[in-house]
């Protein structure tokens, strides 16, 4: 008979902060628990009130069958500008985005995959959620100028409004009404309400969160906004 694993890590795309999403973090969290695993850890949103209650469900179920839980709820990934949605753009040498003057504080994947490991291990304390925030508060416009600085080369943000976006959304590839949803969830998100950092990798870690720098400065070595890596 195959053991169950100890840990899990759960998460939900596009986001869980989505339509219907804490109630499927509920029951995966269920079969998960009811199938022997003793950690289950959520990757979730800051400033997201479907995301905590997504954390508030997980908790219930991980206390009902007797497992540990934990929450890494976390900032904009800096991940984003060399692997994901952001990247094409940058590479183009232009990013179009709803941003505005908001400042976010943005964490470094790395960060949130070495308190998500720890939770998984039992060697981070579990049963809470850890706020997960890079060291610094930044403009989409800074960060986009720390990125060309990186890369040695010009590129320019542009402020776009929401439909705009979701126009641009859909003609790189999404669907509709994931496209629309995104707008939407950026909308929400960058309203200034997590315009603030918080302590989650030095209480998780005992070490500083990642700075933006080191992060643009590893990215572009690796080629990431190169100008053919838009093509």
């Amino acid at each position: 008979m195959e053991e169950p694993a100890e840990a899990a890590y759960v998460t939900y795309a596009p986001d869980v902060a989505f339509p219907g999403a804490p109630e499927a973090v509920r029951e995966v969290a269920e079969r998960l628990a009811r199938a022997g695993v003793r950690r289950i850890v959520l990757l979730s949103g800051r400033g997201e009130p479907e995301a905590q209650r997504a954390e508030r469900l997980l908790a219930d179920v991980a206390e009902q069958y007797g497992a540990a839980w934990g929450v890494v709820r976390c900032a904009f990934f800096m991940q984003g500008f060399d692997e994901s949605l952001f990247q094409p753009p940058l590479a183009a040498g232009h990013l179009a985005f709803v941003a505005g003057d908001v400042r976010e504080p943005f964490v470094d994947a790395e960060d949130i995959a070495d308190v998500a490991v720890g939770l998984m291990l039992g060697e981070v304390v579990p049963n809470r959620a850890y706020e997960l925030t890079g060291p610094r508060l930044m403009t989409f416009a800074e960060v986009t100028a720390e990125i060309a600085a990186a890369a040695g080369r010009q590129i320019s943000y542009q402020q776009v409004s929401g439909a705009e976006l979701t126009t641009d959304l859909v003609r790189a590839g999404l669907p509709v009404e994931e496209a629309e949803g995104l707008t939407q969830l950026f909308d929400h998100i960058l309203d200034g309400h997590n315009e603030s950092l918080a302590t989650g990798v030095q209480e998780a870690l005992g070490r500083a969160p990642r700075d933006f720098m080191e992060y643009a400065t590893r990215a572009a070595a690796a080629g990431a906004w190169l100008e053919e890596a838009a093509s």
